[in-house]
């Protein structure tokens, strides 16, 4: 009896732990950490391929290195460890996919959060107008 009890709370310990949150292991950034370092890189990388790259006077390639340098600096890793922890999650579609997501749905609320902002905005403009008209 007590045998099966220990094993009913082993069994149910273990499906628990198998279903918690994406663990990753030592030495590899966790979700949270790896989408804020990915999502500057993906921001640096776009700014220096789409407005720096029409700039005659700049040299994209030399621009985008220097920002990811300074995403380095910022997140206190080196490239090295991006590039590892990067080919890991490119490894692991599943927690790529999982990173890839939250990010977009934490870029979709930013955006609405600033529509509200700016519909409030013209709305108070839109009063104050009506009320200058009147």
């Amino acid at each position: 009896m007590k045998t099966s009890i220990k094993l009913s709370i082993f069994l149910v310990l273990a499906v628990l732990m198998s279903c918690s949150k994406s663990k990753v292991p030592k030495g590899i950034f966790d979700l949270e950490k790896m989408q804020a370092v990915y999502w500057d890189y993906i921001r640096a990388d776009v700014y220096a391929n789409e407005i720096i790259r029409n700039d005659t006077n700049r040299n994209a390639n030399r621009e985008n290195i220097k920002l990811q340098q300074r995403i380095f600096i910022l997140h206190k890793i080196t490239k090295e460890e991006f590039y590892k922890n990067y080919d890991y999650y490119l490894n692991h579609p599943s927690l790529m996919q999982e990173m890839i997501d939250t990010m977009i749905v934490r870029q979709q609320k930013k955006i609405e959060i600033l529509r509200e902002k700016k519909a409030k905005a013209d709305s108070a403009a839109l009063k104050l107008l009506d009320k200058t008209l009147k």
